[in-house]
This record gives structure tokens, sequence and C-alpha cells, in this order.
């Protein structure tokens, strides 16, 4: 028992702190540029699990989903490109979630537009 941290699902959970295992974050980070939609499907489906520590990650990854359409032919343009770059950077970057604090007081953020929304529950200095 007496361990300071431990893996689990794919995050790192200590006294402190909870963030992604560094290990698992390596496939992405060595992910080629996807050739077809089911590459992107594919890279989506293993970045979409770390969605919740990604800000924005709605936003970013829409040049992509449009991609995944039916209706839409495949054609990789610059904007894929710089959203492809934008999430592998975002999830080698991945903020670190502190442990709540239920001593102290906790403020929501909250944000809307066209293509999503989002918001953050979290606590000063944490």
């Amino acid at each position: 028992f007496w361990l300071d941290r431990v893996v689990f699902l794919e995050h790192v959970i200590s006294a402190e702190r909870i963030y992604v295992d560094p290990q698992k974050v390596e496939a992405i980070v060595n992910w080629v540029q996807p050739t077809s939609v089911t590459e992107i499907r594919s890279f989506l489906g293993l970045a979409g699990y770390y969605r919740r520590v990604v800000e924005w990650f709605s936003s970013i990854t829409a040049p992509l989903t449009r991609l995944i359409r039916k209706d839409v032919t495949f054609d990789w343009t610059e904007e894929c490109e710089q959203s492809f770059q934008e999430l592998k950077m975002q999830l080698t970057t991945t903020p670190v979630l502190a442990l709540p604090d239920n001593s102290e007081n906790f403020v929501i953020y909250s944000d809307a537009s066209l293509q999503g929304l989002g918001c953050v529950l979290m606590q000063y200095d944490r």
C-alpha cells in the first residue's frame, strides 16, 4: 500500500495531483499525419480519451472532425495540419489537475460559441 503514486486509467494519481501518464502520450506524439478517414478516426479516438484535459478540444479538432463526415471528400489542408499539430502539442503539455480543498470556495467559469461550449470548476491557487 505505501505507494506515493499509482497509474490508473492512463493517469498518474498522487496525494497532490492528477496528470496524464507520460508513457501513454508517447503514441500521440509519434503519430504520423493521417492519410485516410480511418486513420483520422483512430487518432481522434485516442486523443478523445484525454479531451477533458485539453482546453478547446472540440474547436481544435473541428477541421479533423469535418473530414470524417460522409458527405466530405478527404482533403488534408493546412488547416487540418495545424489542427493535428496543435492537438498533439496540447496533449503533451496537459495541465496538472490538483485535488480540491473542500475548505476553500469553488469558482465556475463558462464560455460558449456556435461551435461548442465549455466550463471549468476551479479553486484559486489549486
